[in-house]
């Protein structure tokens, strides 16, 4: 039988109510809608590797033009990301996973029609906008709902399901392009984005970003379906108590104010990083290949192949971070990727070449699980947690945006060395900057960490394993 909860003033205790909950169908139904989405969005992000390393063998494109598709898909998600940040904190996280849905699905089918590479660009643009939404509403928005216990490992179950699109677009790239082409790669993805959008329609609003806007009532009547669900408020364990929030500016130059600024520096850092190393290397690796004299049907199967490391490096990401905590997995994967990146340059055979790489792709999305679907959302209070989390992914897609002209630079240059050398840098100034200023926030509810912006990690390193809070 629950205890008497008292909630602060002007609230309804939202965030103790949504922690208290067991994990059960209603978590189940929110991560599978949430993660349809999302990976339809990652799977038009990375069929790029594949469709533009088709485009260059079939002579549609050459690599300068290849960088200016890739570029513009980056620009149209900083504006998404952007965009989402805006709406999702002002109109809500439904509003905002809906209309970014709508956009890349639309405009998806409309790229099967394109008649040339300039409106195929174009259009990638369109659809940028849709992609880079969807990626900061999905994770903020399903953090929101998790019981701090257990969100690590969840977001990163999303992390997973996200990243599966990239074995999926491998594998299903080497099926249809050499038969179909690569404009049935569109056809896939804007019917199952569209099937989706359909699916969320009823998918409920967070009352945690109700609670924030004052909305007491939609809240309450949200949570108190919830917790029907999950066995009825009289049947739940009485909620904690949370710490009282101090009322968060609606505005974003809040972002860069007082103690919010180091958690918006780390956040900027993380996603530059790992944005820019996983589009800058990662998603070049199948035009490197092409260059370096390997046919097309055999650069889709190494890619398939090195595309099985993503769902690996995410499922070893939600591993990590609630049994280790945020900041050493971020550092350890940052410097696996890193050397993994170094040696792929120097890879002797193709069984080598293919090992190397799929080590690659574990290190990366370990490290885009933990650092970009886990932490980040974590670091912002719910008043502006799509803004932070929209600003630090639109900085992403704005650096790895200007980091495809520096990768035909470098390759241009120095050759895969090159390019993965530069990256490596990135991923090591990123480890320490972590080791020596993140916040660690492992197994903490969203209100403790929103209500105690100034403290330091709990201790200077984080590399030992975390107790579990009484």
């Amino acid at each position: 039988m629950a205890e008497t909860f008292t909630a602060a003033p002007g609230t309804i205790g939202a965030g103790a109510r949504l922690d208290r909950l067991p994990l059960g169908a209603f978590h189940r139904r929110i991560l599978t809608l949430i993660a349809a989405g999302m990976f339809f969005d990652a799977f038009d992000i990375y069929l790029q590797g594949s469709l533009l390393g088709a485009l260059v063998h079939d002579g549609w494109s050459t690599p300068a033009i290849n960088a200016s598709f890739l570029s513009n898909t980056f620009l149209g998600m900083l504006v998404g990301a952007c965009a989402a940040g805006l709406i999702g904190d002002r109109f809500g996280r439904r509003a905002s996973y809906q209309i970014n849905l709508a956009i890349f699905g639309l405009a998806s089918l409309a790229a099967v029609f394109a008649p040339n590479m300039g409106v195929l660009i174009a259009l990638r643009f369109v659809m940028g906008i849709g992609l880079g939404a969807e990626i900061v509403v999905g994770y903020g928005t399903l953090a929101e709902f998790i019981p701090p216990l257990h969100r690590g490992r969840w977001v990163g179950l999303l992390s997973l399901f996200t990243n599966l699109a990239v074995t999926a677009t491998g594998f299903v790239s080497l099926a249809v392009i050499p038969t179909l082409g690569w404009r049935a790669m569109f056809v896939i993805v804007g019917l199952g984005a569209m099937a989706v959008w359909v699916a969320r329609k009823n998918m409920p609003e967070s009352p945690r970003w109700l609670e924030s806007r004052g909305r007491l009532a939609e809240a309450e009547t949200i949570l108190s379906a919830i917790e029907a669900e999950c066995g009825g408020a009289a049947n739940l364990p009485a909620p904690e108590p949370t710490p009282v929030q101090a009322p968060v500016p609606d505005r974003l130059s809040y972002l860069f104010s007082g103690p919010m600024l180091r958690r918006t520096l780390l956040a900027l850092l993380t996603a530059v990083t790992s944005t820019t190393v996983l589009y800058g290397f990662n998603g070049w690796l199948p035009t490197f290949l092409v260059k370096q004299g390997h046919g097309i049907v055999a650069t889709l199967a190494f890619t398939a192949v090195m595309g099985l490391g993503a769902p690996v490096g995410s499922l070893l990401g939600s591993l990590i971070a609630d049994r280790y905590g945020r900041r050493p997995g971020i550092i350890a994967l940052s410097l696996s990727w890193a050397a993994f990146g170094v040696c792929y340059a120097y890879a002797g055979s193709n069984a080598m070449l293919m090992a190397i790489g799929f080590g690659v792709m574990v290190s990366a999305y370990g490290l885009v699980s933990v650092g970009y679907a886990i932490y980040i959302p974590e670091l912002f209070p719910t008043q502006v947690r799509m803004r932070g989390a929209g600003l630090a992914g639109a900085a992403g897609r704005l650096a790895a945006a200007g980091a495809q002209y520096g990768v035909v630079w470098a390759f241009a240059v120095g050759g895969v060395g090159a390019v993965s050398a530069g990256m490596a840098t990135l991923l090591v100034i990123l480890a320490l900057v972590v080791l020596l200023a993140g916040v660690e926030t492992r197994q903490r509810s969203l209100e403790s960490l929103a209500s105690t912006l100034g403290d330091a990690a709990p201790d200077p390193v984080g590399l030992l394993p975390v107790r579990e809070n009484p």
